[in-house]
């Protein structure tokens, strides 16, 4: 009776044991599940608070202070341009680097970053005797040129 009852511990620690590490494996498994999920979502919610800087310049009227600004915010942004068109000078001037946004919207040349170095000079901006002078007090419409994998690479800022 004494082995019975000895077998019969040994059996129920045993099943008890395997039960136990079942309930751990799954709850292992989809706390794994739910880090993935998680890790997705935050990839989501920082894509999109890094594309809300852009979201004022989305075809929007400004200041030229505020082309100003963004000129001031954006010089260390990597591939990245700004276009700026005045009034005295339409074809536009380039700060940082080159985008191409002559090539159709469909092209995989629209939005690539130029190896050209773009000629702008922040104090040709503000200089009121330049062709490229942005007068704080001016409008002008914004366009933001992103690429083919919806990367903004420039703005682009019309006088109006």
């Amino acid at each position: 009776m004494n082995n019975a009852s000895a077998a019969l511990k040994v059996a129920a620690g045993l099943f008890l044991t395997i039960a136990l590490i079942t309930i751990v494996v799954v709850l292992f498994i989809s706390a794994q599940e739910a880090t993935k999920t998680a890790q997705n979502n935050f990839s989501g919610i920082q894509k999109e608070l890094d594309q809300t800087q852009y979201a004022v310049y989305d075809n929007t009227n400004i200041s030229g202070s505020q082309v100003v600004s963004s000129l001031r915010k954006f010089k260390d942004q990597g591939s990245f341009g700004i276009q700026v068109l005045t009034g005295k000078n339409p074809s536009g001037m380039w700060y940082f680097h080159q985008v191409n946004n002559t090539a159709s919207v469909d092209s995989t040349d629209y939005g690539s970053v130029s190896k050209d170095a773009a000629s702008g000079s922040f104090s040709d901006a503000l200089d009121q005797s330049s062709n490229n002078y942005i007068n704080p007090t001016g409008t002008f419409k914004s366009e933001v040129i992103r690429d083919r994998s919806n990367v903004v690479r420039a703005l682009v800022f019309r006088q109006n």
